[in-house]
Formats: structure tokens, C-alpha cells, sequence
């Protein structure tokens, strides 16, 4: 039987997602005095065009290109599918789109290049016969992002820059139909923005809308790889929904964009180093959590405690559990209640000599 029951740590280890969302709300709004001007990257998702004849038994493959804000190309763009190697279908776009006909399933490579943009590629499963969309977000090549000053090429327009300035204030008020009615706003106005789309993520982990929060924030990493706070928050929505292996991906680039990181991110990547049984990382991170939280959270002890016990450091463990017990001698939280019975079972189980209060 585990020494330290790690089936409460399911209850009480789930990442908090109003506080969460307000804390990731708050590092971020003072970048907003400064503008907000992100680079960007090449976005794919499923779209088709009819070049082929129709026979049946083919997939018609929509193609829908567009800007790093999110609006149809304007300019023809030349959409190529790969299979593996070997061409299968191409065409140019018109308004944006074009579409693609193939007559196999399989696995496919979606191609699209246009003057002034990098060339952008999304791999693609073809599993049946029908229709699929696949929306493609180009990003500006280096001479066009040097033209126009900024380091993605685009910008918020001064209307969309408002209404995702009064989101993610209402977001950090806790004011989830204020942040709803803005973020309407702005997803119209840029629905291909990474901080638009990193927001709408926010609001739908603190409405505990998992799935939706990770479908828009794997949408702002893709579009900008270079989004910290959007790979952080979307490790944060995998661990809520227990899927920590997953996680342990974007919370690691998290930190590795951003070093200093925060310690809610920190918390998240430990407990899903712990839930994929790597102990000693998780003992790691969990320890740079507390000593960053300052106290602010002091359940993360328990983690920390839980964490050492499963690598076999029973003395550390128990100190860490009565450091808690000791800043936490007089309240009523159940987690004092986890850290006394967890101390107690160290002892009686003969991992500890003592277990002192």
C-alpha cells in the first residue's frame, strides 16, 4: 500500500483554474502598455478544392489560407498535397481558399507557398471518403516582417487591442461574462491573433471548459511558437484533464521560453513528472514551486513530501511535512489533516524514527 495514499493527491491536486487563469491574466497584462507584438508561425488545421474528377470514392479537401490575423489571403497562393513524396493534387487559391480532390485515404502533406510569407505545412490523416477542411495560417518572410517593423508582421488594430485589453481585465476580476462579451469582440475583429486566442483558452479553463481551452491554446502556440504563457496555460488544461504526459510538453517549453517562469507552471509540470511516476523531476520542480510560490500555495508541500517519500527520502519528507504542519498549526484545511496522517504513517510504517509536531 502507498505510503503516502497518491490517490488523494488526484483530489487535491488539480491545478486551480480560476486562481490559475488570474495569475497567467495577471503577469500578462502589463505587456499590453508596450503593444502587443508577437512573432508568428505557420498554423494548419483541417479544409478542399476540385481539380480532379469527382468519381465517387475520393475526399474533397478544402483549403482555407490566411494571414497571420486570421483573414483569407488576399493574394493567390499555390496549395500542393503530398503523399509522402508524391504529388497528388495542387491548385491556386481564390479568395483564400481552393480545393483539392484525392481518390486514396491515407497520410498527406498539405504545402501552401505564397509571395511575401514562409512556406507552410500541416500533415494531414485521410480516413475516409467525403469532405475535410484544413485552415492554413501563413506567417510574413523575414523581408516582409523587416518592411513592416515588427517582429510577426502584424498587429493588433487599435479596436481588437481594445476589446482584448478589457478581456483579460474582466478575466482577472473573475468577471467571465464581461471577458466572454469582449473576447467576442476581439475573436471577430482578429480570430488568427495568439493573444486573442491565448484569452479565449484562459476564459474557458476558468469556466472548466478543458477541451475548449486546449483546442484555442494549441491554436496560439501554433501560431506563435514563442508564446509562453500559452504553452504554460495549455499544459495547465491537459493536466486538468488528467492527460499529464501530454502536458509534460508544453509546460516544459514554457519554461524553456521563458526561464524564470512562474511557479504556477512549475507546480503543473511537477505533478505530472509524479503522475507519469518521474519521481526525481518531480521532486526537482515541485521543491523550485514552493520556494517561488512564497508561500502562496502552501499545498504544494504536500507534492514536495509525497515526491521525496517516492524516491525513498523518508527523513526529508518528513520535514518538509512538518515545516507544513508548523506554518499551518492552527487552520482547518484538510490538507493539515493529509500532512498529520501522512507524518504518522512515516512512523508507524518505521520510515522515520520519530514523528515530531
Amino acid at each position: 500500500m502507498p505510503l503516502l495514499y497518491p490517490g488523494a493527491f488526484q483530489r487535491w491536486g488539480r491545478v486551480r483554474a480560476g486562481r490559475c487563469a488570474r495569475r497567467l491574466v495577471a503577469r500578462f497584462l502589463p505587456g499590453l502598455a508596450c503593444g502587443l507584438l508577437l512573432p508568428f508561425s505557420a498554423y494548419c488545421q483541417d479544409n478542399g478544392s476540385t481539380e480532379k474528377e469527382w468519381f465517387g470514392n475520393g475526399v474533397a479537401i478544402s483549403v482555407t489560407v490566411h494571414d497571420a490575423s486570421g483573414s483569407p489571403i488576399s493574394s493567390a497562393a499555390t496549395v500542393k498535397l503530398l503523399r509522402g513524396t508524391i504529388p497528388s493534387a495542387q491548385g491556386q487559391t481564390s479568395r483564400g481558399s481552393a480545393e483539392l480532390i484525392v481518390n486514396n485515404i491515407g497520410e498527406f502533406t498539405v504545402i501552401v507557398d505564397a509571395p511575401g510569407y514562409k512556406e507552410a505545412q500541416k500533415d494531414i490523416s485521410v480516413l475516409m471518403n467525403g469532405n475535410m477542411h484544413v485552415d492554413v495560417y501563413l506567417q510574413p518572410s523575414t523581408a516582409t516582417q523587416m518592411a513592416t517593423g515588427t517582429p510577426g508582421g502584424v498587429i493588433l488594430a487599435p479596436k481588437a487591442k481594445g476589446a482584448l485589453g478589457k478581456a483579460l481585465l474582466a478575466l482577472a476580476a473573475d468577471k467571465n461574462e464581461e471577458a466572454e462579451k469582449q473576447l467576442t469582440v476581439a475573436m471577430k475583429l482578429a480570430p488568427g491573433h495568439p493573444d486573442v486566442l491565448y484569452a479565449q483558452g484562459v476564459l474557458r479553463i476558468k469556466q472548466h471548459k478543458w477541451s475548449e481551452a486546449q483546442s484555442a491554446l494549441e491554436k496560439a502556440t501554433q501560431i506563435d511558437p514563442s508564446h509562453g504563457r500559452a504553452f504554460a496555460a495549455l499544459g495547465m488544461a491537459l493536466c486538468d484533464q488528467g492527460k499529464y504526459a501530454e502536458a509534460i510538453v508544453p509546460l516544459e517549453k514554457s519554461l524553456e521560453i521563458d526561464a524564470a517562469g512562474t511557479w504556477e507552471t512549475r507546480w503543473a509540470l511537477a505533478k505530472a513528472y509524479y503522475q507519469c511516476q518521474r519521481y526525481e523531476e518531480a521532486v526537482n520542480v515541485s521543491q523550485a514551486a514552493l520556494a517561488g510560490s512564497n508561500g502562496k500555495e502552501p499545498k504544494i508541500a504536500l507534492l514536495v513530501a509525497q515526491s521525496l517519500t517516492a524516491t525513498g527520502r523518508y527523513e526529508d519528507a518528513a520535514q518538509v511535512l512538518r515545516e507544513f504542519l508548523n506554518e499551518n498549526e492552527y487552520g482547518d484545511r484538510k490538507e493539515t489533516a493529509t500532512a498529520r496522517r501522512w507524518l504518522e504513517n512515516l512512523a508507524v510504517n518505521g520510515k522515520i524514527q520519530t514523528a515530531k509536531n
